[in-house]
């Protein structure tokens, strides 16, 4: 079982950058399927960006071609890094793990995952 624990957010102007990190303890981390959600204020948590364990990739269609999410194996790191940023992305920012990797047609969807950071605040100004 991993813990995470997520830092870099803060507050930007749109157009601008942030980069977040969530760092995890735990064995075998590479095995691990991670997300990135983000919960706006009154609204669901959604999820936007995801990496299986080979490091592949999907996005979110509001996010896709701003924000790269990686991974870092070898220092049990998962990176977001938000580009073109606007308002909307205003929310708190999560990373979430599971293993088994979760079926193509759940990756976004924030039940399927047991493991959760505690979120950091992404403020976007205009």
């Amino acid at each position: 079982q991993l813990e995470l624990a997520e830092s870099g957010g803060g507050s930007a102007q749109a157009g601008g950058s942030l980069r977040l990190s969530c760092a995890a303890t735990g064995d075998r981390y590479a095995m691990y399927c991670l997300s990135w959600f983000r919960q706006a204020p009154g609204k669901e948590r959604k999820g936007i960006a995801y990496i299986d364990s080979e490091g592949n990739t999907k996005y979110e269609d509001s996010v896709a071609g701003r924000f790269t999410i990686s991974r870092d194996n070898a220092k049990n790191t998962l990176i977001l890094q938000m580009n073109t940023l606007k308002s909307e992305d205003t929310a708190m920012y999560y990373c979430a793990a599971r293993w088994p990797c979760p079926t193509e047609q759940s990756i976004f969807i924030q039940y399927v995952y047991h493991t959760w950071g505690q979120g950091t605040q992404v403020t976007v100004s205009s």
